[in-house]
C-alpha cells in the first residue's frame, strides 16, 4: 500500500479539519445557497458528508453496500440543521481512526468489488472517501466564492486556515 494505515487516516483527519474550517465560513445567507436550482445546496452537501465516509468505510470493510443503512443515514442527515450537521462532521476523526484503525493490513490489501469496480479495500478508501471529501470540499469552497466570500483563498481550501496570499 502506497499510504501506511496512519497516513491514510492522518489524511482522512485532514480533510475534515479543512472541511470543518471552511464550515466557519458558512454565513446564514449561505445554508441554503445553490449555484443552480438543481444543484444541493451547501447545507445538503454537508449533510451528505456528515455520513458518507462511515457508511463507506463500513461498505468496504464488508465488502457490501447495505442501501437500507445508507437510506435511514441519508434521511437522518435530511433533518438536521446546519449547527448539528457541523457537529456530526466534527465526530468524523475520531470515527475514522476507529474504523479504518480497526482494518487489518492485510484486509487492506484484499481486493473487493464495489460499484462495479475492482480493488483493494484500501484503494476503495482512498477512492471513494478521501477522493470525495476533496472534491466536495472544492465544491463547497466553490459555493461559498460563489456566494461572495471573495476573501476566501488556497488557504482556506488547501491548508484550512485564513492567510494572505
Amino acid at each position: 500500500m502506497v499510504l501506511t494505515k496512519a497516513e491514510l487516516i492522518s489524511a482522512l483527519q485532514n480533510e475534515v479539519r479543512i472541511l470543518l474550517h471552511l464550515c466557519t465560513k458558512v454565513e446564514p445567507a449561505h445554508v441554503d445557497y445553490r449555484p443552480t436550482p438543481k444543484q444541493r445546496s451547501t447545507l445538503e452537501l454537508l449533510r451528505y458528508l456528515s455520513f458518507m465516509g462511515p457508511h463507506i468505510v463500513t461498505a468496504v470493510k464488508t465488502g457490501t453496500f447495505d442501501m437500507e443503512a445508507w437510506g435511514a443515514a441519508e434521511k437522518a442527515a435530511a433533518e438536521k440543521n446546519f449547527e448539528t450537521v457541523v457537529a456530526d462532521i466534527g465526530k468524523l476523526p475520531d470515527s475514522y481512526a476507529s474504523s479504518v484503525g480497526s482494518i487489518a493490513d492485510a484486509d487492506l490489501r484484499q481486493e473487493i468489488e464495489m460499484f462495479g469496480q475492482k480493488g483493494s479495500r484500501g484503494q476503495n478508501l482512498v477512492y471513494l472517501i478521501l477522493c470525495a471529501h476533496a472534491a466536495y470540499r472544492t465544491q463547497i469552497f466553490l459555493y461559498l466564492k460563489s456566494a461572495g466570500r471573495e476573501e476566501l483563498n488556497t488557504y482556506n481550501l488547501w491548508a484550512g486556515m485564513d492567510g494572505k496570499m
